[in-house]
């Protein structure tokens, strides 16, 4: 087991996020170009005004229940213009780095999804944090190789080490060139889902915090990954929070370690996730961990959309000003 002082601890909180954007999904629904690679998303029959009103709520009530455990939350409505069923999931187009300084934006797999990028949140989050703006990988687009953000990119900020499922929207040649310029380790992985499919993003089989891991290792196609998966969270002295698939399925996997202003920390996901613990799962994130559960009712979103309460929230590092919500 390795320890750390409580300086350290305090360091390590810095890479805790405290800030989140979220995307109001005014004009969410189903993306017939995505579901090709996302074996999540679910069509339902449905009139789109009522899918949206569901949408909508399900996000406020997520929204406040953030808000009320003193998490501050960046809110921006989904455009009309150009059409982005999936804008309620940001994460995937821009991350911010505390380690660098900068704010990376990603190429996406699709078109239709490499339209949820704007350039007025961009501008806010620059000002917000102060960091660079990074479009350098933009250009892998024009390849068709994408990196699906924090989707793709599960991240051990603690230890900078980066990992990642490879797949469609996960390029190896574009995840190097990331931890080449943010000087991040790569643990990269191939994986095999229920039907044999490939994982379409890192962040729906596994979750990072600081003290421990969340992950579906069944999903591991090789014995060599998991064996050196296995390695490197024992150096790291994360904890292995072991999912089925089937855990996996209700979104177990899709979670993410958020702190509020006071620096309590709490684990975010659906309530579907927070179905399927186990209890002594829950023991251990809460109990043995003191990060307290927050879960959002978000059947709609995570149905028609593919994607859950990870997929939903962007962290926003390097905050210059307390926010008030």
């Amino acid at each position: 087991m390795q320890y750390f002082t409580l300086e350290t601890r305090l360091l390590m909180n810095h890479y805790i996020a405290d800030t989140v954007v979220m995307i109001r999904p005014n004009f969410f629904g189903f993306n017939e170009e995505t579901a090709e690679s996302n074996a999540f998303q679910q069509e339902i029959d449905a009139p789109i005004n009522n899918i949206r009103i569901s949408a909508i709520g399900e996000f406020e009530v997520y929204v406040e229940l953030l808000r009320s455990h003193g998490i501050n939350v960046l809110v921006y409505d989904d455009q009309k213009e150009p059409y982005t069923p999936d804008a309620v999931f940001p994460n995937n187009w821009f991350s911010t780095c505390p380690h660098t300084d900068r704010l990376f934006l990603y190429p996406m797999k699709n078109t239709i999804r490499a339209a949820e990028r704007r350039q007025d949140i961009v501008d806010d989050l620059a000002e917000i944090t102060g960091y660079k703006v990074d479009k350098s990988l933009l250009s892998y687009e024009a390849e068709d190789r994408a990196l699906e953000g924090t989707g793709s990119l599960v991240l051990d900020h603690q230890n900078k080490i980066a990992y990642a499922a490879i797949s469609p929207r996960t390029d190896m040649n574009v995840l190097t060139k990331w931890c080449e310029m943010s000087g991040f380790d790569m643990e990269s992985f191939d994986t095999s889902g229920p039907s044999g499919e490939l994982i379409y993003h890192t962040n729906v089989m596994m979750t990072m915090a600081d003290d421990y891991v969340v992950i579906c290792l069944s999903c591991l196609k090789n014995a060599a990954d998991r064996e050196r998966l296995e390695s490197r969270f024992q150096a790291t002295g994360k904890e292995v929070i072991d999912i089925t698939v089937e855990q996996m399925n209700k979104f177990a996997g899709n979670m993410l370690q958020v702190q509020n202003v006071s620096g309590q920390k709490f684990l975010i996901m659906s309530r579907s996730a927070k179905l399927s613990l186990l209890k002594y799962q829950e023991e251990i994130i809460e109990e043995k961990h003191d990060n307290q559960i927050l879960a959002a009712n978000i059947p709609t979103i995570e149905t028609i959309g593919g994607g859950s309460a990870r997929c939903m929230i962007a962290e926003v590092f390097g905050n210059k000003n307390l926010l008030v919500n």
